[in-house]
This record gives structure tokens, C-alpha cells and sequence, in this order.
């Protein structure tokens, strides 16, 4: 899977089944119960469907001219078998060239001649040979080569890859070729029957089965270009080398591209994720239209919203997505969006979270009218936004310097969060015209990840201007309540919830 490497060094060790089944004994047991009439429960047979769509999956075969310097091909240094093949592959870096260790002012070593680097798999989706892969399985390529199940070999070249969804289109120049047909992953139903087809390690065109475990799962690779995918969870075995390969559903429909697994050892460990094909496609016709991608944005920072959150600010439910920032002159600012507010629907329809919305915004086209349900101040009310274009510069939070402040004598009250003011330099950096600095934390607040040097902007609902205004707020608090604040640290702002008492 995701820079995993191709090469495997292991056994393959085969286990035998019985394929009959014999009659109960009476040490066995009774016979289970079967409705007179009801029909059998035959498990599905997936050989006419691999048969009709396995020609359109191909597996792709990268080259490039990395050097040793820049680590294993195909292998991550985070992979557990990087030790291994640094130890043990030969070193292919030229004589004199720079290596890991080398000293500083080393030259750099020359580019060497194109080796292999990556595997993946991908699916054919035109007949004149646009194919669809994992934006990952091409990265850095220099040459593509692209199998077919009838033994042809053609190189191919990359159209577009889009790492914020990672999808890629790649296209070799060929006619009639065997098309997927692309399903409707709304329509997908954790228990449904689904394969995978791919080429795990190598082992081309195949096969592996099992069910939708769930659908609409947030990113959990830690990769914040991810944040907005709904993945595919299932029990299908995917291994290295089936990123970029198709997720079919019993009508012979791709309805996920093989993406991600969870496993501490590099290998399948029974959780595999798909990219849903409906959000998958649309950055790939998008791709290959036009060779890259336009998202939508509206300038705000999200997060979901809990049960102590929802209660903190007055919800009657844990729902929608909690406005945490607002940028200067963004269409959200401009609209009159503020923090705090809580994000319900958007165009009537309901926001299920921070994940949800994200991708939705990111779906529309610059320049499109929304119209978004909102919750403060207790009520609820609709605002209307104009959608801009997201650019990747657009994702890049400001690094606002938190300084020094003069410490203050005082001592964490019922929050366990000692605070002093800030100075106007200060505030003038982080762009914020109150605010406190927290000093020193305990107890739950420093359970909750809360630490000296994080500026707190509002208690519940309410501002804070300064370390006076701060400790009056704290004061009113019901210690047995669960409390919000909105933090601002390096990363950006976000609310934190607990409970003081640390219940």
C-alpha cells in the first residue's frame, strides 16, 4: 500500500480446507432449524464477475532515478522492513556521490540510471486508455509501465495526480481497451459482499474478497491532505502493491479505489480503506478534463462537535461542525460567520461533521451560493456564503510567534489554568484583540492537552479580553458541568472540552 515496498523476501505456505461438508452427528448435534421452503444461503460466486471486469484492472510499474541518498526505492524509512534492506540491499549509489552520512559540503551524487521504485495497480475507465490510480502509487515516477492481463506492456504518462484526494490519471495510447463500470458509493451497505482486484507483492490480476465493514470513515493516516475523504472500510485483503486498484460490488460496479490499510507490520491485518468512487471520480473527470483540480473553500476551521461541546454551547445534540476559526476576508468572514458558531447544513442538507463538511465545500465549484444552517447563541438561523476557489497556499495555517509576556502572580483556580494578558505585540501578531496567555496548567486542563503558552480566546460563550476578565468568567463556572475553551496554538485553534473535576 501506501510506500510500501515491492520487493518481498518471505515463504508461502499453503492450508488446506476440506471442501465437503459432512452429515451432523448425534455428537455434533441437531440439525439447524430451516423454514420449510426457505431458500439455501449459498455464499457468492465471484468468477463470472472477475472474468467480465478483471481485463480492465492493470498493474503499474514505476521507475526512478532516486539515489541512495534519498532513501530505498519503494521502501518508506518508517516501513519495518526499511532497516532490514538498508543493511542488506547493495549500495547502488555511485562512487563519490553523497550519502546519508556523508559530510557537509559533500557534492551530490550524480542521477544513476532509472531502477525500479514503485508497484501499484490501477483501472481502465476510457477505452482509449485513461486509466485511474492512487495519486501515491506514481508519485515521483519517472517511468510508468502499465500490464495488462493479456501480457501487453505499455508506458504510460501522467495526466494529473491530486494528492488532497489521492488520485492520479495516468494514460497510455492505446484503442478498445476493456472499460470499469463505475458504481454509486451512496447506495453502498456496510455488510455488502465486495473484491478487490489488484496486484498484491506482484501477484498480478488478483483476487480477494470480503464485506463492507463501514462506510464514511475519517482519515486515520495522520496525512492532513486526506482530512476530507469518507473512506471505505472493509475486511478485503489488501496488501502492498493493490493501491490504485478497484473496489467492486457484486453488479460488477467499482465502487472504491484501494487506498490505505491498518497494520503494524506492513501487511494486511484484516482493515483495509477505500476511497469512495463517487469522490474519487469526480477528481478524476475533473483530471482529465482539464489536467488538475478547482475546490471549493470558505475560509473557516472546523472540528466536531461532542457531547460536552454540544452542551457548552447550548445544542441540543452532539451535531455539525463548530466553527473554530474564521479567516480575515474569507467568503465565510465576509458573510459574518464567527467562531463559535456550529456549522448544522448546508443548502438544507445535514452536516454530519467536520469531515462531512469539508468535502462538501471542497465539491462545489467557485463561485456557487450556499446557504448554511447555523446554530448561535442558542438559536438557530441561515447564512448566506459565496463559495471561492481553494488554493494550497489557502491550507497553510499562519505561524504567529506567541513571544514573551510578563509573568503574573497567580495561581490556577477552578480550571487548574493560570493566565496572564497579553501584549499588544502580541496581539497584534496573532491578529486578535483579546485573549489571555495560559501560564501554567493542571489537573484535567492539562489532561485535555491544554499547555503554557496556548492563548485562550473564549470560555463557553463567552470572550475573555484579559487574565481579570478570564478568572471572573472561570469564577461563574459549575464545576460540575464540562467547559469549552477556544485555543490558539502553533497549529491553529480549535475548542477543547473537559470536565474540571476531571470526571
Amino acid at each position: 500500500m501506501k510506500r510500501l515496498q515491492a520487493t518481498i523476501f518471505g515463504t508461502i505456505v499453503a492450508f488446506g480446507l476440506a471442501a465437503h461438508a459432512q452429515a451432523p452427528t448425534k455428537e455434533q448435534g441437531p440439525k439447524q432449524n430451516i423454514a420449510p421452503g426457505a431458500p439455501a444461503q449459498v455464499l457468492p460466486d465471484f468468477a463470472d464477475l472477475v472474468e467480465k471486469y478483471g481485463p480492465a484492472v492493470v498493474n503499474i510499474n514505476t521507475r526512478s532515478r532516486a539515489s541512495r541518498s534519498q532513501g530505498l526505492p519503494g521502501v518508506d524509512e518508517n516501513d519495518p522492513f526499511f532497516e532490514f534492506f538498508r543493511r542488506f540491499m547493495p549500495d547502488q549509489q555511485p562512487p563519490g556521490g553523497r550519502g546519508r552520512n556523508a559530510p557537509k559540503g559533500a557534492p551530490e551524487a550524480p542521477k544513476g540510471p532509472l531502477r525500479p521504485f514503485g508497484l501499484g495497480s490501477g483501472f481502465v475507465v476510457s477505452p482509449d486508455g485513461f486509466i485511474v490510480t492512487n495519486a501515491h502509487v506514481v508519485e515521483n515516477a519517472e517511468e510508468i509501465t502499465v500490464r495488462f492481463n493479456d501480457k501487453r506492456e505499455l508506458t504510460a504518462k501522467v495526466i494529473g495526480a491530486d494528492m488532497r484526494s489521492d488520485v492520479a490519471v495516468i494514460k497510455v495510447e492505446a484503442t478498445n481497451l476493456q472499460v470499469v463500470k463505475i458504481g454509486d458509493t451512496k447506495k453502498l451497505r456496510p455488510g455488502e459482499w465486495v473484491i478487490a482486484i489488484g496486484s498484491p507483492f506482484g501477484f498480478q490480476n488478483t483476487v480477494t474478497a470480503g464485506i463492507v465493514s463501514a462506510t464514511s470513515r475519517e482519515n486515520l493516516s495522520g496525512d492532513p491532505n486526506l482530512d476530507a475523504v469518507p473512506f471505505i472500510q472493509t475486511d478485503v485483503a489488501v496488501n502492498p502493491g493493490n493501491s490504485g486498484g478497484p473496489l467492486l460490488n457484486m453488479r460488477g460496479e467499482v465502487v472504491g479505489i484501494n487506498s490505505q490499510i491498518f497494520s503494524r507490520t506492513g501487511s494486511f491485518a484484516g482493515i483495509s480503506f477505500a476511497i469512495p468512487i463517487d469522490y474519487a471520480f469526480n477528481v478524476a473527470e475533473q483530471i482529465m478534463k482539464t489536467g488538475h483540480v478547482t475546490r471549493g473553500r470558505i475560509g473557516v476551521g472546523i472540528q466536531n462537535v461532542n457531547k460536552d461541546l454540544a452542551d457548552s454551547l447550548g445544542l441540543p445534540k452532539a451535531a455539525g461542525a463548530a466553527v473554530s476559526n474564521v479567516e480575515e476576508g474569507s467568503p465565510a468572514g465576509k458573510a459574518g460567520i464567527e467562531v463559535g458558531d456550529v456549522i448544522l447544513k448546508i443548502d438544507g442538507r445535514t452536516v454530519e461533521g467536520s469531515a462531512d463538511l469539508s468535502r462538501t465545500i471542497r465539491a462545489l465549484r467557485p463561485g456557487s451560493k450556499i446557504i448554511l444552517g447555523i446554530w448561535r447563541g442558542g438559536k438557530a438561523r441561515e447564512v448566506p456564503v459565496t463559495v471561492a476557489e481553494f488554493k494550497d497556499d489557502d491550507a497553510k495555517a499562519a505561524d504567529a510567534s506567541k513571544g514573551k509576556s510578563k509573568k503574573a502572580e497567580n495561581k490556577p483556580g477552578k480550571l487548574g489554568i493560570a493566565v496572564i494578558d497579553l501584549t499588544a505585540e502580541q496581539k497584534k501578531a496573532l491578529k486578535i484583540a483579546g485573549g489571555v496567555m495560559v501560564e501554567s496548567v493542571e489537573g484535567a486542563a492539562a489532561a485535555a492537552q491544554i499547555e503554557a503558552g496556548d492563548v485562550i480566546l473564549r470560555v463557553n460563550n463567552v470572550d475573555v479580553s484579559n487574565a481579570k476578565a478570564f478568572n471572573e468568567t472561570v469564577a461563574k463556572l459549575d464545576s460540575k458541568k464540562p467547559v469549552a475553551l477556544l485555543v490558539r496554538d502553533e497549529n491553529g485553534t480549535r475548542f477543547v472540552t473537559f470536565r474540571p473535576e476531571g470526571e
